[in-house]
């Protein structure tokens, strides 16, 4: 089932952690809503690079972000996050050229160098950048 012409409900809930736990990752019809919104700005992503969008983590359900070290209050379980990377884009260009654009994010974060955290709002977007490295926690801004 496309949520978006270019992104799958599987793709936006597939979890190795819950194959391998047995968990349930069936989104709540909310969190159903809130993906809408992310896979729309996933849309202007992908449209921005001319580029697939490869999706690493979307929804978690609680039990899942648990199993996988997410925070308490991670906008993953809402339906409001994805962590990605765009085909052969370095990942610090990303969040330069997503920063930049008019895609309503409302925390785009560069992780570890590795990928891309982007969510979204229901509400205005703040459009917090940050960058998150091992042994720095989170610094504002891309570094």
């Amino acid at each position: 089932m496309f949520i978006t012409p270019h992104f799958t409900l599987r793709e936006m809930t597939v979890s190795q952690t819950a194959a391998r736990g047995g968990l349930d990752n069936t989104p709540t019809p909310e969190a159903m809503s809130n993906l809408r919104l992310l896979c729309q700005a996933l849309e202007q992503v992908r449209a921005l690079f001319g580029r697939p969008v490869i999706i690493s983590s979307g929804y978690r359900s609680p039990e899942v972000n648990g199993r996988v070290g997410g925070v308490r209050n991670s906008q993953h379980i809402t339906g409001l996050a994805a962590d990605f990377t765009v085909f052969d884009v370095d990942n610090r260009e990303v969040v330069r050229r997503v920063s930049e654009s008019g895609v309503a994010f409302d925390q785009l974060i560069l992780e570890f160098d590795s990928w891309v955290h982007l969510s979204v709002s229901q509400a205005a977007p703040r459009r917090q950048v940050l960058t998150i490295r091992k042994g720095t926690g989170y610094l504002q801004g891309l570094h």
